[in-house]
């Protein structure tokens, strides 16, 4: 399931324009340089590559305890599941709870930290600020980090994660190249299409959680099967 993550960052690399556009675009690339432009944005991405990954570790090793406990295909039944309600259940609901509260003091930090690292030229600057920046709170990574719990252990979250950050590369870097170089219309249309295939990627997920001993997209998970017998007979 790990090209459904650089599926989730390429197409959802349009809604990342949207919401960190703003700090991609006031990025103090050295624009009269282009090899200087590429390396900096380079870097910039090696940082949010960096953060996701390491977060990805995280939710990773909650998906390995799962697997352990002979969750795995529920687990990813659930999170299609969730990808599905997180797109259909209205905005407005989730913001009832904003779930960001509980970090909201590191949110600030990280904020802080963006800011005294974007009146900055070096070229570590853009390693930070792309650090810091896989650190806001987003739905569109929110919804990669449900997907890296199904990945069963601390690497394979961690390759999921940074799969999806890398997905979000070819847009994000065009963003910091070129500015704002879509049409608000263009745009639009896009944004709409992105809930579309989220839904697409959350059936993904269910079908490989009901086991139908269909290659690549829904294998049967007779290793843990396997696993659960070994288990029973000590």
């Amino acid at each position: 399931m790990f090209y459904t993550a650089f599926i989730l960052g390429l197409l959802g690399s349009f809604h990342c324009i949207g919401m960190c556009g703003p700090i991609a675009f006031a990025l103090p690339i050295d624009r009269k340089s282009k090899p200087k432009m590429v390396f900096q944005t380079m870097l910039y991405h090696f940082g949010r590559l960096l953060t996701y990954s390491l977060i990805g570790v995280i939710f990773g090793l909650v998906g390995k305890g799962l697997y352990l406990a002979g969750f795995q295909q529920r687990l990813s039944i659930l999170i299609g599941v969730l990808m599905i309600l997180m797109v259909l259940v209205p905005i407005h609901i989730f913001n009832k709870y904003n779930f960001s509260k509980p970090i909201y003091k590191g949110i600030s930090y990280v904020r802080s930290k963006l800011g005294f690292y974007l009146k900055k030229r070096t070229n570590s600057t853009f390693l930070y600020i792309g650090f810091f920046n896989g650190f806001l709170p987003c739905g569109l990574v929110y919804m990669a980090l449900v997907g890296s719990i199904a990945t069963s252990g601390a690497l394979e979250g961690a390759l999921y994660m940074f799969l999806f950050g890398l997905g979000t590369v070819p847009m994000m870097s065009a963003a910091v190249l070129a500015g704002n170089f879509l049409k608000g219309t263009i745009r639009a249309k896009i944004q709409k299409a992105i809930p579309v295939f989220v839904v697409l990627i959350g059936l993904l997920f269910i079908l490989r959680g009901l086991g139908l001993g269909i290659p690549y997209v829904s294998p049967s998970d007779n290793k843990l099967q396997i696993s659960n017998n070994a288990e029973a007979c000590e």
